[in-house]
């Protein structure tokens, strides 16, 4: 029978026992705990393959990762919550993972009106802590510049830089009349502006726009927004939108006999969308999918030849982890390969070696000098990362992809067959 008095003498005794054999190593200290890292996403909505397709394929290099011993003895967790694309949720999301959850660091946020909204907390936060956002999936500018750029590392490209590479595709094929469909939110309104800026720098301008609300869903008409379109007599269009009403635009544009470029950027998730149309396609038998462009800020999952996108398609084929039900809770067709799903890929996979160099005390502290020293880091892809205290984003490049035989193709590949 253990009495008080035991105890009492004892507890000391035990307390500085286990200090002495924890220094000497024969005591697993708490650290071994999971590394919390906290992702908000739409996993639900019009727009839900976005942020299931990031959490695959990030979680396909996570898991490869665990399985064999994780990081200084410990799993890499992704704690995820569902916002549907839409602020608030996003907020209160941020709140819970930062005050209950207790993550390390913020992670894979989807979504530039999600975004821009939760960097003012995030702000706060770093008043009181080190606390950081790793590449969300947009390439708006409120997380690239202050006074909230310091607290956010990007991994892809801006809308600014994809929107300027559409410009100039569109201009070398003599479209100069060019019109923009887009999100009546952060999101559409910062594409929008990067359109107006790409076009004056080379003495042109916007010749139409139609706006439509964020979350419109595949089955709306998209008819008032096209004859807006139709009545300024562009020549292409530049869309900057979610898939669901990008794809019913580029529908109903088509049924009306636009058959001009339509030009998309990378939010719009171009395997979604593209699945739309060929499914209309096939229900209708009219090709939607001729003249349409899509700028890309991470390379084709076709390229096997670079090593990350060869060990991208291995692991999601072996890990292919699907969010949880209570997360997704409508029914969603996963794609086998996804530009998506690679860039979440690529995101875990830079986060990892990250967390490497961070050491295994995983300090908030030193996190931002730590990635800040990073130069010239080959990723696998064939471009190399780069951050620095001015430079917050680690790359610079844009992919532009078309469809070809019901499935998007480098542009670059195209070209050099035709010649």
């Amino acid at each position: 029978m253990i009495t008080r008095r035991f105890l009492t003498k004892t507890f000391p005794i035990l307390v500085v026992t286990s200090l002495i054999l924890l220094v000497l190593g024969y005591v697993t200290p708490s650290i071994a705990k999971d590394i919390r890292i906290g992702m908000s996403a739409a996993f639900t909505g019009p727009s839900r393959g976005l942020g299931i397709e990031l959490f695959r394929g990030s979680m396909a290099c996570f898991a490869q990762v665990n399985e064999n011993g994780g990081l200084f003895g410990r799993n890499i967790k992704v704690i995820a919550y569902d916002d549907g694309y839409n602020p608030v949720p996003t907020i209160h999301n941020t709140i819970r993972l930062v005050e209950e959850d207790d993550v390390l660091l913020l992670f894979n946020f989807v979504g530039t009106p999600t975004v821009t909204r939760m960097l003012p907390l995030l702000k706060a936060y770093n008043a009181q802590r080190d606390l950081f956002l790793f590449f969300p999936f947009s390439g708006a500018q409120p997380q690239r510049e202050g006074p909230y750029g310091e607290y956010v590392f990007n991994l892809r490209a801006s809308y600014s830089q994809e929107i300027d590479a559409l410009v100039n595709y569109l201009i070398s094929l003599g479209r100069s009349r060019i019109a923009v469909f887009y999100q009546i939110d952060a999101y559409g309104r910062s594409g929008h502006e990067a359109v107006l800026k790409s076009l004056s720098k080379r003495g042109l301008r916007v010749v139409g726009e139609a706006t439509y609300h964020r979350g419109t869903a595949y089955d709306t008409s998209m008819q008032p927004q096209v004859k807006t379109i139709r009545s300024s007599s562009p020549d292409s269009i530049i869309a900057i939108g979610a898939y669901a009403a990008c794809a019913a635009f580029i529908r109903d544009s088509r049924d009306a006999g636009l058959n001009f470029p339509i030009a998309n950027v990378s939010f719009v998730d171009s395997e979604n969308m593209l699945k739309l149309l060929l499914k209309t396609g096939a229900q209708t038998g009219t090709d939607y999918t001729a003249n349409l462009i899509n700028s890309q800020v991470v390379p084709s999952y076709d390229r096997t030849e670079l090593p990350a996108v060869a060990e991208y398609r291995e692991m999601i084929t072996r890990y292919d982890e699907m969010p949880p039900k209570s997360l997704t809770q409508q029914p969603y067709e996963r794609h086998l390969y996804s530009p998506v799903s690679l860039e979440g890929f690529l995101n875990a996979k830079l986060l990892v070696e990250i967390l490497k160099r961070l050491g295994p005390d995983l300090h908030p502290k030193i996190i931002k000098s730590v990635v800040e020293s990073m130069k010239e880091y080959d990723l696998g892809i064939g471009v190399p990362i780069s951050f620095g205290p001015n430079r917050h984003q680690g790359l610079d490049k844009v992919f532009l992809t078309t469809v070809e035989e019901g499935r998007f193709v480098p542009i670059a590949e195209r070209e050099e067959r035709e010649h």
